[in-house]
């Protein structure tokens, strides 16, 4: 038998750059795992900078057709924005502190209210010295608790700060991503090739018009929302009817996940200062109205606005929050109608055969016919 040579037992030349060029992939890749951690923050609010742009470049596009600068269009769609926070907060503000008014000045005669109602229907012989001392308690543990909120107050500002740094950040990028759109396209468009070109271009469109349209949804749920609030309120004898009522179309549209729980919960605590009756019946609308949303409003203007079907909708948000958190439930809508766009423009569909696991109501248009995998057709 042939014992091998010297020149056999060589390492072949190939393998040490092999293990060189595995050794710099793994390492580079956890390189750039690290660096995406670093800037999630970054890279979070560009995104969200991306969409804001999608959602005002319609009206943008709008304004510059008819020989507006795109910068100042947009700066002018940037402050009414801006505009109608400012409003909408100060209005709510006004409503909060008024609202804790009016409760520490009748708060004996709630107190002597509930007492009284506690006794007559549990037959017990409550006090108001009773309450008061346990209240008296209570009002030790408050008290503590707002020491210690009191104490962390550096704490509360910085996130303040914070949370208004990342919105003038968000403002300023989407700023720039709208009033130099063209240019920024351009200059994406010139690293790739023309047939590329044609595809980023097509995607960046349908990205515009599904998050255009999310928004339209948005405002337009959101009004009918405010004006049927509006209605049952004033009728109620509800105060603060206007301030409850676009409190509700906002929060119910625009806050993800938790904001049908907040546009409930407000008017029906402010509904409790006229009587524990006005605030069942409100609620009562409240729920009567979110059904009607749900199964009436919501579908039809969804389909069209996005065309996409609700079931997929409701996994999109549950999705996009597990990901991103309430970020995610807000922009998963319009990401998921951009990607069923686009896919549907390049995904091949067929004809498909009639059946009756394919027919919406079976037997009622015309005899059934009886038809079996395998079975041939009669031809014509």
């Amino acid at each position: 038998m042939p014992m091998p040579d010297d020149a056999d037992r060589r390492m072949p030349p190939w393998l040490p750059r092999a293990f060189l060029l595995a050794g710099a992939v793994v390492l580079l890749f956890f390189i750039g795992i690290r660096l995406l951690l670093q800037l999630e923050g970054l890279l979070l609010l560009l995104l969200v900078s991306l969409f804001l742009a999608f959602a005002i470049e319609p009206v943008v596009n709008r304004l510059a057709a008819r020989g507006w600068r795109r910068g100042v269009a947009t700066g002018l769609i940037i402050v009414v924005l801006i505009v109608a926070a400012t409003v909408f907060a100060v209005m709510l503000g006004s409503l909060l502190a008024e609202q804790v008014t009016t409760i520490v000045q009748g708060f004996p005669g709630y107190v002597d209210r509930l007492v009284r109602w506690i006794n007559s229907t549990f037959h017990t012989h409550l006090s108001q010295a009773d309450i008061a001392k346990r209240l008296a308690d209570m009002s030790s543990v408050v008290s503590s608790h707002l020491t210690e909120l009191a104490g962390n107050v550096w704490g509360i500002g910085a996130t303040a700060l914070g949370i208004a740094f990342q919105a003038l950040s968000v403002l300023l990028f989407s700023f720039y991503f709208s009033a130099d759109g063209p240019r920024f396209r351009r200059a994406i468009c010139a690293l790739l090739a023309p047939q590329h070109q044609r595809e980023i271009l097509r995607a960046w469109e349908i990205a515009v018009d599904k998050t255009g349209g999310y928004l339209y949804s948005r405002v337009l749920l959101g009004l009918a929302s405010a004006v049927a609030h509006y209605i049952a309120l004033w009728v109620l004898g509800v105060p603060f009817t206007l301030t409850l009522a676009l409190w509700i179309g906002v929060a119910s549209q625009f806050i993800p996940t938790i904001g049908t729980y907040l546009a409930g919960a407000v008017p029906v605590l402010v509904s409790l200062a006229v009587s524990p009756l006005t605030a069942l019946w409100v609620l009562v609308v409240i729920i009567a109205y979110q059904q009607f949303e749900n199964y009436v409003l919501h579908p039809r203007i969804t389909a069209r606005t996005l065309d996409m079907h609700p079931a997929v909708a409701f996994g999109m948000v549950i999705a996009g929050t597990a990901i991103l958190g309430p970020i995610g439930a807000l922009l998963s809508l319009p990401a998921g109608a951009s990607i069923q766009a686009f896919a549907s423009a390049y995904v091949r569909r067929y004809e498909v055969e009639d059946h009756p696991l394919t027919t919406h109501a079976i037997g009622r248009a015309g005899p059934r016919r009886r038809w079996r995998w395998g079975s041939r057709r009669p031809r014509p």
